[in-house]
């Protein structure tokens, strides 16, 4: 089966849609949950006012907020991929917050000193100090991102992985859905073996001492 799919074209046709679908959630989950996990990490008080909020949102079922946004915004692709992202980007909230937290003081008293931009200073100094909490927050979010847009094509899509899954539920076809979903494995495994794993050990370099 895996076979057949693959060289009629629909694996590979589903397999792309689903990874543009995963590919646009991460980088809209990763960009949003970071800058709010700064900001609330920096700012007491802000982060005492959202935090209830935060907490709503870690504990809403990845369900609801599918069926949420397919309600209000319509089956599109716009609110596919919001739901996907709304779903990942209060984990990464959570992880930026803690390294905003745990910012040296020291340096941007140093920044300071010498005048640095505003640019320079988040280059320099707050980047390097967060990679750590960003490649965390990277792996979990891939891990936790492909498995709810296979849930959000299941409910609302007409083509990838999690809408022919369904399709193929339907029909009781085993070797298919086995197929889809051993493939889409395989690609998510090449993924983290080839990108997210190599970040990560760049990202803490600093915590391994020369021999």
């Amino acid at each position: 089966m895996l076979v057949k799919e693959a060289a009629s074209g629909d694996l590979a046709y589903h397999l792309v849609m689903t990874l543009s679908r995963v590919g646009a959630a991460y980088v809209v989950a990763m960009l949003a949950g970071s800058v709010i996990g700064v900001l609330l990490g920096m700012h007491r008080r802000v982060d005492s006012f959202f935090n209830p909020w935060l907490v709503l949102f870690l504990n809403l079922p990845a369900l609801v907020v599918i069926v949420l946004a397919y309600i209000w915004f319509g089956l599109t692709e716009a609110a596919a991929i919001s739901a996907v992202a709304i779903n990942k980007i209060p984990n990464v909230v959570v992880t930026m917050r803690e390294g905003a937290r745990a910012l040296d003081p020291r340096y941007a008293e140093m920044a300071k000193v010498y005048r640095l931009s505003l640019l320079d200073r988040i280059r320099h100094i707050l980047m390097p100090q967060l990679q750590p909490y960003f490649a965390a927050a990277s792996r979990s979010g891939i891990a936790l991102i492909w498995k709810i847009v296979l849930v959000v094509e299941l409910l609302g899509r007409s083509n990838g992985v999690g809408f022919q899954i369904y399709l193929h539920f339907q029909i009781f076809d085993v070797a298919a859905i086995l197929a889809y979903s051993l493939a889409f494995v395989a690609i998510m495994l090449l993924i983290e073996l080839l990108l997210v794993q190599p970040f990560e050990r760049h990202a803490t370099r600093w915590r391994r001492r020369p021999a």
